[in-house]
């Protein structure tokens, strides 16, 4: 019999972290089926048939989609007062956390991968002034959402730790294969100290994807890019 819960997803996807590191938090047993998306799977298909994309969350075959929706529907799905809530309980951090959740989705991430396809070593410089611009507001943010703790959401890490966690490997990626640092203990203090905790967490480390073999994931898409505008 298999399990109840299943997540469709892939290793580089940042986006499918998120899920995983919930289902962690909150102790719960899945299946991990990895995506080749070339060609997409039928599961897949048939489970996200409006955007097709990865992360899918099956429970008790149910789809639930999309990362930010999976995460808060674990949340809620697997509550429990033994186990830590992903989101807080006051309802204004819980707005402003969602906030800047969708804005890591909507503005600061787009921005991010378009240094990715910039034609130019001059475009890519461009094109990372926003993503730094988006990380000094994401360091402001830290230091009124934690008042003064380690992590976004407090004590332990939450839904905004998982957003913005979720892509430190790529950010990782990034500073070396551009030579600049985003994070740093100069600029942003805050953000840095951080990620280091962040990483570190029992919930995270093991799905933090190896830096190298993430580069050499990112060059093979790079490599898709500027072939295809060529």
């Amino acid at each position: 019999m298999g399990k109840e819960v299943k997540v469709l997803g892939a290793w580089p996807s940042p986006f499918v972290m998120r899920p995983r590191i919930a289902l962690h938090m909150k102790s719960v047993d899945y299946e991990f089926i990895e995506e080749t998306m070339q060609p997409k799977s039928e599961l897949l298909l048939k489970s996200n048939p409006v955007h097709k994309k990865i992360p899918v969350l099956l429970h008790n075959d149910k789809p639930v989609c999309e990362s930010l929706i999976i995460v808060q529907y674990i949340d809620e799905a697997f509550s429990s007062s033994e186990l830590p809530s992903i989101l807080p309980s006051d309802p204004y951090d819980r707005a402003i956390q969602r906030f800047w959740a969708a804005y890591l989705d909507d503005k600061w991430f787009p921005a991010f991968q378009a240094v990715a396809r910039a034609p130019t070593e001059e475009a890519r410089a461009a094109g990372l002034e926003p993503v730094k611009e988006g990380l000094l507001l994401l360091e402001d943010a830290f230091d009124k959402c934690s008042k003064g703790k380690p992590f976004f959401n407090g004590d332990k890490i939450g839904f905004l730790d998982i957003a913005l966690g979720s892509f430190l490997g790529w950010v990782r990626v990034s500073e070396k294969m551009n030579n600049v640092e985003l994070i740093s203990e100069g600029k942003t203090p805050n953000l840095h100290a951080w990620s280091q905790r962040f990483c570190a967490d029992d919930a995270v480390k093991d799905y933090m994807p190896d830096t190298e073999k993430l580069m050499g994931f990112a060059k093979m898409l790079m490599a898709k890019y500027q072939a295809a505008a060529s």
